[in-house]
């Protein structure tokens, strides 16, 4: 069949299917694209020219509409895409941090920008960045370090390797992350009679990794030999969908359980084993619980230090760790025994194993009480009351009580990810998303949009600072477009309050971290604090907004946004330093080791004494 490269292009992205459980769906859901001279009229044209089925979602901000795709992935447990496509030069580096964000999460993004003139004659084009050292680099290059495959197609025939090899990434539960295929811009208009076998429909088989013989008995041995193991659980019983399993393999044997950011939400909250977040943005009981542990059961963790307090929160000398993942690049951390295989097959398969011999773990009613003050700590928190000024606790537990059971809760950076894995109250599968692993400002608001698009029967509330919302929201104009309606809780504190606190934390006085204005005395940013009217913003999106200053106010505005159509943005206005405190867990970051200030210099010799109490790998 005689096409362009972009329109085969198109065409074998329409036709890519997989397959899970027996169950086949479509695998590429349609395109966003912001159209530039780099693609307009070679990926556009094709598009345009319809015969195909994807959707074109219109984006605003190349960076944003990538976000929004890899939320729409996310949400889709992975087996569902949004690819995005782009102009070269600005255009294409605007994706650069999307991508790195879908590495890191391992979720699956195709990018396809455009790319310069592989034939080189009309050189040096607009937007292009001319390299002395090499003339086949151009921007595109910056994608090989964040990306899981990446390639440049200069010849029209390229395009059916490239896109085999593109597909076995996306399709990798294993090794999934951004994918990259860089579309110079005259290939993209160039002709070929691509074979039909190319252009056929194709199924992806998504198979579950059974755990060997060996692996199993290693593992049931070693919580056989445990008397206080603690189950973490991870992103891969999210896409494994492996919750019932992981509860039902925590309740046989009597073992807490601990979540990460990425697989919060799989066990109720009020499941008498789950101890809640885990780590530096966890909360009391299951920081406790993990200082106790012999035994560590990793299932689908990266094990970051967020979850592991920087190696630091398991403080039991005798502690050993068991990892179950499909990645091996991450089932060996921490000096793992590993079983390299899916969450569900793993556990069911463990279950059986230890049922067959009565093993029970040697925790007893000490669990009870831990969870018990936890959930007193938790209303403790929802209930803080401030002079004058709403809390961020006390306005996220008034979200968390006014909500549907299954709308879905978003977020990525700043406190409120810490907020969030330490109280909030989740119930249904597939109602927490916090993007965490780059924990990249801007994902709040466009990511919102892409698990609406995900999950359009559910409502989405997104929980985003004033300092994220500020540097990127774009997509929000998007979900005007789309009628997608979404709910951004914006909890304006009037800076970078996370930071700050981490500073302040860390001996610094505070600096560069407040919405504050220039000072023409001091020359310094410590004039008067700039409010800024968020609720104007997006009313001139065409978004439903509400000011809110105190609880009754946030009621009432709930209550009534679940009447609304259109976005909703909630300016919520809460007190400096409000949201909530960690609980006897450790980060290590990069302390001055030389100061003149005393405090720097105790926070350098508390970090120095830390490290002695952490695993060294």
């Amino acid at each position: 069949m005689k096409l362009t490269m972009a329109q085969a292009l198109v065409k074998f992205l329409d036709n890519q299917y997989v397959e899970f459980d027996g169950k086949e769906s479509k695998f590429v859901d349609g395109i966003f694209g912001i159209f530039g001279h780099g693609c307009v009229v070679g990926i556009g044209q094709a598009l345009e020219q319809g015969g195909h089925n994807l959707k074109f979602y219109q984006g605003h901000n190349e960076q944003g509409m990538a976000h929004a795709a890899i939320a729409f992935a996310k949400q889709n447990r992975r087996r569902k895409i949004i690819a995005c496509t782009s102009s070269i030069g600005p255009g294409a580096l605007n994706m650069v941090t999307a991508a790195g964000t879908a590495t890191a999460n391992r979720i699956p993004l195709l990018v396809l920008p455009g790319d310069t003139f592989a034939c080189r004659q009309p050189d040096p084009v607009l937007q292009q960045v001319e390299q002395p050292t090499g003339y086949s680099t151009t921007a595109n290059d910056a994608f090989k370090a964040v990306c899981k495959y990446w390639d440049r197609i200069v010849r029209p025939e390229q395009l059916m390797t490239a896109c085999l090899n593109a597909m076995r990434v996306l399709t990798d539960a294993a090794d999934t992350g951004a994918v990259c295929l860089a579309m110079p811009q005259d290939t993209e208009g160039e002709a070929f009679d691509y074979p039909e076998y190319f252009l056929q429909k194709r199924v992806w088989h998504l198979d579950r990794r059974v755990p060997t013989a060996r692996e199993i008995d290693t593992a049931a041995q070693m919580i056989k030999n445990a008397q206080k193991p603690l189950l973490v659980v991870g992103g891969g019983v999210t896409y494994s969908e492996a919750w019932n399993e992981a509860k039902a393999f925590a309740e046989a044997f009597n073992i807490p359980i601990g979540e990460t950011q990425a697989g919060k939400g799989n066990i109720p909250y009020d499941v008498p084993l789950n101890m809640g977040g885990i780590g530096v943005t966890g909360g009391p009981a299951a920081n406790a619980v993990s200082k106790q542990a012999d035994l560590v059961i990793s299932v689908g963790s990266r094990l970051t230090d967020f979850t592991t307090a920087s190696k630091w929160g398991f403080q039991n000398p005798a502690v050993k760790m068991l990892s179950i993942n499909v990645c091996a690049f991450d089932a060996f951390k921490m000096d793992s025994v590993s079983v390299i295989a899916d969450a569900k097959e793993s556990l069911t398969a463990l279950t059986a194993k230890l049922s067959a011999c009565g093993y029970k773990s040697g925790w007893g009613s000490e669990l009870a009480q831990i969870k018990a003050d936890y959930e007193k700590e938790i209303d403790r928190n929802y209930s803080v009351e401030l002079q004058g000024v709403l809390s961020q606790t006390r306005a996220l537990g008034e979200i968390n009580k006014a909500i549907d059971k299954d709308a879905i809760v978003i977020g990525s950076s700043g406190s409120l990810p810490g907020c969030l894995q330490r109280l909030w109250r989740s119930s249904v599968p597939g109602s927490y998303h916090v993007e965490y692993g780059f924990s990249c400002m801007g994902y709040e608001v466009c990511g919102a949009l892409g698990v609406k698009l995900a999950e359009p029967g559910r409502e989405v509330y997104t929980m985003c600072g004033d300092g994220s919302f500020l540097m990127l929201h774009s997509e929000l104009y998007t979900a005007v477009q789309e009628n997608a309606k979404i709910n951004v809780m914006l909890f304006d504190n009037q800076g970078w309050g996370c930071i700050e606190n981490l500073q302040n934390n860390q001996g610094t006085d505070t600096f560069g971290t407040r919405f504050c204005a220039r000072n023409p005395e001091t020359d310094l940013l410590d004039g008067p604090i700039i409010m800024a009217d968020f609720a104007k913003i997006a009313e001139g999106y065409g978004c439903k907004a509400y000011t809110v200053k105190t609880a009754d106010e946030l009621k009432a505005a709930l209550d009534d946004a679940k009447k609304q159509t259109v976005p909703c943005l909630f300016d919520i206005k809460v007190g400096h330093k409000s949201m909530s405190d960690g609980y006897d867990a450790w980060w290590r970051v990069g302390v001055a080791e030389v100061s003149t200030s005393a405090t720097v210099q105790a926070a350098y010799e508390d970090m120095q004494a830390n490290i002695k109490k952490a695993r060294l790998y």
